[in-house]
């Protein structure tokens, strides 16, 4: 006999109906004669009332043990309206042991202290847990939400392979050994980039899919190894096209999970504003503290720290309120490890200055420091002097921590920014070159078109991505479809003829019969919904993620394999 209702379902308007719940035990309360029992499934928890009549079965009422019951909703005399079903419970006629639970390693309940090794080594049990489960249920929503929004707009959802072609550029490959091609490997996919561009040349010409990646890149909160987008290119599509799609379906996405409407367009800025306003291409909105430039306030200064610059500026932010030594030397461990040794600070309280460098200051520039900021209040101003990309980036760091000292960060705002006019290439320390800094086949802008291979330090792409509360959720570009300019590019990231074809070949060999422009744009889902539900890190927005090593601690991959699996690949290890 199957279950007639699930443990969410049942309220007062059931009262005197005759019911089979199945579930996990998830507590069991004795009062007397009677026994009370919160029977679990995903979509809640119905009281059961156990009684006398059915002792020989209550070694069946145990934690996490799996019990089908069958018997009449009553009205609960004690009510929980903090519930759906807190008004009634189940008078028990009948109990059935489906199967047993040895002792838990943790309890089955939100908010529990249970470290996350622990919790991850038995994600099957993790995953009882109401919290969890509404974040990954969220999850299917928003994947729900997107398929039906781009089915709606004409889309095709198209897979492309997992195992494909190692390329140079990008994030580190993982790479699968051919038992059939002996010490050849495959590639897994970092993105579906090429194989979509090929969807506009077949004439698919508005293309999705929600697709698994993978970059074997060194974790964080917002980062693992194997991770999901949202895949999407446009033909005859410009870089704006692309955008308004991609705006459109964000704002689905939070009208139909968090029913907010985002009614004005989302903000656009440069990458070059953003970098130079917050330290990074990614700022978090929720909170002010613009970097200032005060070069020319300190232009005649007598501070050592302030004087003779030559290649370094000097860079600050005005922070309400008085830092405490805890806290500015919580900020100066950030600075310092992001290529910044000295973090110098200002205190203004009562019209007067103190600090590491306020009570240097000349009453001039103690003036000028009150103008500049619009200082009318208790203050703390944070100073970085260094080369221009350090210095910002130092700063941007701060900044981001301080809104966290002060709790500024409102998990429950949400401030969606247009990051534009990207870099087209960045300099490689390792390589010692100039590589794309988005990849090798995106469109320059207009305006660096004519010279973006001679001047590769201010070239610029027809790039974007999309920024929510600091996190990059999604990014994209226009494409190049013209051979000259894609030649053009090959040359100025110091890719030979020989590397083109080689690595390339079938894809620009692609372009030859007849390709319509197009753009594209990708969505990073796992983030998307982190930011959505709260969570801490990626890792609770995933069903079984690794963990900070890269490590699945249920599973305990990657693991050893054995030598005749080595054999029969041709491999050899150490």
């Amino acid at each position: 006999m199957i279950r007639t209702n699930t443990c969410g379902d049942l309220t007062i308007k059931n009262i005197g109906q005759e019911v089979i719940l199945q579930g996990w035990v998830a507590k069991v309360r004795k009062m007397g004669g009677l026994t009370f029992v919160d029977l679990r499934d995903r979509y809640g928890i119905t009281q059961l009332n156990v009684g006398e009549e059915l002792n020989d079965k209550k070694d069946f009422l145990k934690n996490e043990y799996v019990i089908q019951v069958h018997g009449k909703v009553i009205e609960r005399k004690s009510k929980n309206l903090e519930i759906k079903t807190g008004e009634i419970e189940i008078e028990v006629k009948d109990l059935i042991l489906i199967n047993k639970s040895e002792l838990t390693p943790f309890e089955i309940k939100n908010n529990i202290e249970a470290n996350e090794e622990t919790r991850l080594t038995y994600r099957y049990l993790d995953l009882r847990r109401y919290e969890v489960q509404n974040k990954l249920i969220m999850r299917s929503k928003m994947n729900f939400i997107i398929r039906n929004f781009f089915n709606q707009q004409d889309f095709i959802e198209i897979e492309t392979p997992v195992f494909g072609k190692s390329t140079p550029e990008g994030a580190r490959d993982f790479l699968v050994p051919s038992r059939l091609n002996p010490q050849k490997f495959y590639a897994l996919p970092q993105s579906p980039q090429l194989y979509k561009q090929l969807f506009m040349i077949s004439g698919f010409d508005k293309y999705f899919q929600i697709v698994k990646c993978f970059r074997d890149e060194d974790l964080r909160i917002d980062r693992q190894p194997e991770f999901t987008q949202l895949d999407m290119e446009m033909g005859f599509a410009t870089s704006n096209d692309v955008m308004n799609t991609i705006e459109n379906v964000i704002k689905e996405i939070f009208s139909k999970l968090k029913g907010i409407e985002i009614k004005e367009p989302i903000p656009t800025m440069s990458y070059k504003e953003s970098f130079e306003k917050y330290g990074n291409d990614k700022p978090d909105l929720r909170f002010g503290y613009e970097i200032n430039c005060l070069d020319k306030i300190f232009k005649n200064t007598e501070i050592p720290l302030f004087s003779n610059l030559e290649n370094k500026t000097i860079r600050a932010i005005c922070v309400n309120g008085l830092l405490n030594k805890k806290e500015l030397e919580t900020l100066n461990e950030t600075s310092k490890q992001n290529s910044v040794n000295i973090l110098a600070f200002a205190k203004y309280d009562s019209k007067e200055w103190s600090g590491s460098i306020g009570s240097k200051f000349s009453d001039n520039e103690k003036n000028e420091i009150i103008k500049h900021f619009n200082i009318e209040n208790e203050v703390t101003v944070l100073f970085v002097v260094e080369e221009y990309e350090k210095a910002l980036k130092a700063i941007g760091a701060v900044r981001s921590h301080v809104g966290k000292l002060q709790n500024l960060c409102d998990p429950n705002e949400y401030k969606l920014l247009w990051i534009t006019d990207f870099p087209l290439f960045e300099w490689s320390d390792e390589e010692e070159r100039y590589v794309a800094a988005h990849h090798p086949f995106t469109m320059p802008s207009d305006d660096t078109l004519e010279n973006f291979d001679k001047d590769k330090e201010n070239a610029k792409a027809k790039a974007y991505d999309i920024v929510l509360n600091g996190f990059e959720i999604g990014g994209g570009s226009q494409r190049i479809t013209d051979p000259n300019i894609q030649q053009r590019m090959f040359d100025a990231v110091g890719l030979t003829s020989q590397q083109v074809e080689q690595n390339f070949g079938w894809f620009v060999n692609a372009y030859k019969y007849g390709a319509p422009y197009h753009s594209g744009c990708a969505l990073g889902l796992d983030r998307i919904i982190m930011l959505l539900t709260q969570a801490e890190n990626i890792r609770e927005v995933i069903a079984f993620p690794k963990n900070s090593s890269g490590i699945d601690p249920m599973t305990n991959a990657p693991d050893n394999v054995t030598d005749k699996q080595l054999n029969e690949l041709h491999i050899k290890t150490q």
